[in-house]
């Protein structure tokens, strides 16, 4: 069995242009740049022979690939794409305090410390566990071609250590912004990243 996977990040939304934290517990709406970046996505994608569309169920990913949808492309939401949990600081506005508490669990976490997570929120190991989950019913579809895959961006940098089978403690080395590509392909035994970080698409406007 051979696939290719597109996997994109949301496109851009007030608390992304504001630098607050959103996660698995805000559900947001694209901004106007937002729309834009997904316009300009569709643009230079449209041609795609996708077979399924895999989403959130974060409805800031549906918005993002709708216009791919309203083609007829079936689409199937999954849980294990959702945005890592930030727990109690999901929805606040950046202070001093909170970036120090951020700063230290990223400490944590590239030192192997995978378990460790906010009040309220997720570890890591968390969410590889359900994102492994989804990637097994994303590759049960062995009819399922060419996939496009819409998601956010801590948990795309966790899908793609476990894609390209690197420890969780290197997830930073997976740069994104909105509404970025990176494309995978699997070819029966690996999975290989054959476009890295590409914003092209977001440059024409």
């Amino acid at each position: 069995m051979t696939k290719t996977m597109y996997i994109v990040r949301h496109g851009q939304t007030d608390l992304n242009k504001r630098g607050i934290i959103q996660g698995r517990g805000m559900d947001t709406d694209l901004n106007d740049e937002g729309r834009r970046q997904a316009a300009l996505f569709f643009n230079a994608y449209k041609s795609v022979p996708f077979d399924k569309i895999y989403i959130s169920e974060l409805k800031r990913t549906q918005q993002s690939v709708q216009q791919f949808i309203n083609l007829g492309i079936p689409y199937e939401k999954l849980s294990g794409l959702d945005e890592l949990g930030w727990g109690i600081h999901e929805g606040k506005p950046a202070t001093p305090e909170n970036k120090a508490e951020f700063l230290q669990i990223m400490r944590d976490w590239m030192n192997g410390h995978l378990d460790e997570k906010f009040e309220g929120g997720e570890s890591p190991n968390e969410v590889k566990a359900r994102e492994l989950e989804a990637l097994e019913i994303m590759m049960s579809h062995r009819e399922e071609k060419t996939v496009l895959i819409c998601m956010h961006g801590r948990a795309l940098r966790l899908l793609l250590c476990i894609l390209s089978n690197k420890p969780l403690t290197e997830m930073d080395s997976f740069p994104h912004q909105n509404l970025v590509l990176y494309k995978v392909t699997y070819n029966g035994k690996k999975y290989k990243i054959v476009d890295f970080n590409n914003s092209e698409h977001l440059k024409h406007a």
